[in-house]
């Protein structure tokens, strides 16, 4: 792999991290919410914005096939919009650090999966050298947890079940994106003549419907059957959720996606999977900033942990299939 292009595809997936983050903060300033209208918000905002920029780029987007199109609307169900429901319940559940580690373990995961599908075309990582890696990271993973627990703990009695639901969901969206960024490079590998910009511009505007079928149905229930807290669909703090759907819309729906997109046509799905580790960095900063103090000695050691084992998954290579002898004729 050139020198440039690794340098290149590790700056774009470093800048899809840094926004990436963002998202983690939404849960956080809006508790209030629930997180159905979250994700919903937050999709609906990304197809407006995919609107004038998809006019912009109309003669591209022409290109695509009905099978791209159809590709492109998976891509967002499964990615974005289930991804994000369930990222913001479980923040809202287990808080922000916990839900943000187990997210951290998308580099090894994406990494295990893509070595073992895509060895053929992108080479193989012998298992043992990745076994340090995973034990790394899930002992970062244990420090925050009980790091999160004791603060939990001295903050009143703990609703085990409402933290377990939490750590669940959040295996949920690990999930939801481990599948996601190995499919999206499928279609930029498979399309390299295609620009990452209109792909992602693409993926708003499937999106967008999406997200406001959901936000309609969603009214619908809350006209049907009102709750007790209920203040109309845009919340308590409609400027306030408005703002922020729109910035989260911009900066890490639609710049996001076109950054991780450039990354994932230079990179391996093994490698660029393993640098989505800036997300989480970013996101954990942002959580104890809105905490307004330092982390704990504790969670300071997960997060060394995590970088370490990611390091350490990431200056590993794989190794090319060998070349089939050619048969003489």
């Amino acid at each position: 792999m050139p020198n440039r292009a690794l340098w290149t595809g590790t700056l774009y997936a470093c800048a899809a991290g840094l926004m990436w983050g963002l998202v983690f903060v939404a849960p956080l300033l809006l508790p209030q919410y629930p997180a159905v209208l979250l994700s919903m918000g937050r999709y609906v905002a990304f197809g407006l914005i995919a609107l004038p920029l998809a006019w912009l780029d109309r003669v591209r987007l022409r290109e695509l096939r009905r099978a791209d199109w159809l590709e492109a609307l998976k891509l967002s169900a499964v990615g974005n919009l289930l991804y994000y429901l369930c990222l913001s319940a479980a923040i809202q559940r287990a808080g922000g650090p916990l839900p943000t580690m187990i997210i951290g373990t998308l580099p090894v995961v994406i990494a295990l999966v893509s070595n073992r599908r895509d060895a053929l075309r992108d080479g193989r990582m012998p298992w043992r050298r990745l076994a340090p890696s995973l034990v790394l990271i899930a002992a970062g993973i244990g420090c925050v947890n009980q790091a999160e627990w004791q603060q939990l703990s001295r903050a009143g009695p703990v609703d085990l079940v409402r933290y377990a639901t939490g750590a669940l969901l959040a295996i949920g969206a690990v999930a939801c994106w481990t599948w996601y960024p190995i499919r999206n490079a499928d279609w930029l590998r498979h399309h390299a003549d295609r620009s990452p910009s209109t792909w992602a511009t693409a993926q708003g505007l499937a999106t967008g419907p999406l997200a406001a079928i959901g936000l309609a149905l969603y009214g619908l229930y809350q006209s049907v059957e009102p709750g007790p807290d209920h203040t109309g669909l845009l919340g308590p703090t409609p400027q306030l959720f408005l703002g922020l759907m729109l910035a989260i819309g911009l900066f890490a729906s639609w710049l996001g996606t076109l950054c991780w997109n450039q990354a994932s046509q230079r990179l391996p799905t093994s490698l660029v999977g393993q640098l989505i580790v800036f997300e989480t960095l970013s996101a954990l900063a942002y959580a104890f900033v809105l905490r307004g103090h330092l982390p704990p000695l504790l969670s300071l050691a997960g997060v060394a942990l995590l970088v370490t084992g990611v390091l350490w998954a990431l200056r590993e290579r794989p190794e090319q299939p060998p070349v089939a002898a050619a048969h003489p004729s």
